[in-house]
């Protein structure tokens, strides 16, 4: 779900910590990508013409090995090292928010099988898509894939958008890829929302500095958690009434989540209820402190691509073409090979912070780097 209505504040009070920008702005970065957020994107996104999902032979889905094989040679072909990280256990405290979905499910599964008797196509391919359930066979399936196409991945031990902030603050991965916003609560350097639908869907990408961010609301961390846990958030219910106009004011106002309940528990006149046992503290401990791997014992390796594997996985056991994964699995041989070129800007320290709006040239800032004996710009340790 991620936060209700945090992209439209931030867009607000902190424009300068979104850029804008097409895939190939990321060339020479290492990214670490929401696993678990692709394969829904790819169940839902990648089907055929009468909208049903991709199968083997044997009737088996083969949508999300699709979606993952080809936006992967993609990004891989613009310059981008990408590592996909898949959720471990979720959170106890994530039941209830699992328990709605479910629901959900269940009630489109019921819709859908209504609008098949009513032969209502378009509702059909409507709640076809809110059915959408990844199972463990198809995470097994995507890491078998990424394994063969020599692409790295982590199994993170809880939220996998926790673990990718993790790498990105590690310094192993340039930012997180998620499209859920509570992966700014995580605090990793940079947030990037629709990587790998930015192609499919002539999408930008938006890239979301956590430190803009920040400035931009003038609230250290713990502040911004507690706005985002106020907004709404898969930990715990919200506060009914409070949008996120009012969730900003009363931050702003009272300073942290206690002073808010108290002041409206005191109030006998307030308008607003606080949930009986409301654990806000719990989801506020979550979001600061996750349970991760430390990205210092994660080493990501890019290794090259096992072809022959590729088609006796792809072609002989879920019905692929040959001629297609060749080709792919030859360019993406090609681009690993080849090697992902190091940015012009990491070999230098540039003067002053890049604002979100200033366009800026690799040489322009090479001239503001440091220099060593040689003259020559000293590269970055």
């Amino acid at each position: 779900m991620g936060i209700r209505g945090l992209n439209a504040l931030v867009s607000e009070n902190a424009p300068r910590a979104i850029r804008s920008s097409e895939l190939k702005a990321l060339f020479g970065r290492k990214v670490a990508i929401d696993a678990s957020m692709c394969l829904y994107q790819f169940l839902i996104a990648v089907r055929q013409q009468d909208g049903d999902v991709l199968t083997n032979e044997a009737g088996d889905t083969t949508s999300h090995l699709m979606g993952f094989f080809y936006r992967t040679i993609r990004m891989v072909n613009y310059g981008i090292k990408p590592c996909y990280v898949f959720d471990g256990k979720p959170p106890v405290m994530k039941g209830g928010e699992l328990e709605k979905r479910l629901k959900r499910r269940t009630d489109a599964e019921t819709k859908l099988k209504e609008a098949k008797e009513s032969g209502e196509v378009e509702e059909m391919h409507k709640f076809q898509r809110r059915t959408v359930r990844v199972t463990r066979q198809q995470n097994d399936e995507a890491k078998k894939l990424l394994k063969l196409m020599g692409i790295p991945y982590v199994e993170a031990p809880c939220e996998a958008e926790s673990q990718c902030a993790e790498l990105a603050k590690a310094g192993k991965v340039f930012g997180a890829a998620s499209e859920d916003m509570d992966t700014l609560c995580y605090q990793p350097p940079y947030l990037l929302r629709n990587l790998t639908a930015a192609e499919s869907r002539k999408l930008k990408i938006d890239e979301y500095n956590i430190k803009e961010v920040l400035k931009g609301f003038e609230m250290p961390i713990e502040q911004f958690v507690d706005m985002c846990i106020l907004l709404g958030c898969d930990y715990c219910e919200t506060i009914r009434g409070v949008g996120p106009v009012t969730a900003l004011k009363l931050i702003r106002k009272y300073g942290t989540l206690e002073k808010v309940v108290e002041s409206i528990e005191e109030d006998p006149k307030s308008k607003y209820k606080v949930p009986e046992n409301w654990p806000y503290k719990e989801a506020r401990e979550l979001f600061l402190h996750p349970e991760v791997t430390p990205g210092s014992e994660v080493e990501l390796k890019w290794t090259e691509p096992d072809i022959e594997g590729l088609i006796e996985y792809m072609v002989k056991e879920n019905g692929f073409s040959e001629q297609r994964i060749r080709d792919g699995a030859g360019k993406l041989k090609k681009a690993l090979k080849t090697g992902t070129q190091e940015r012009l800007d990491s070999f230098f320290k540039v003067a002053g912070t890049r604002s979100s709006g200033t366009k800026r040239s690799a040489e322009e800032d090479g001239k503001k780097g440091k220099k060593g004996k040689n003259g020559k710009a000293k590269r970055r340790k």
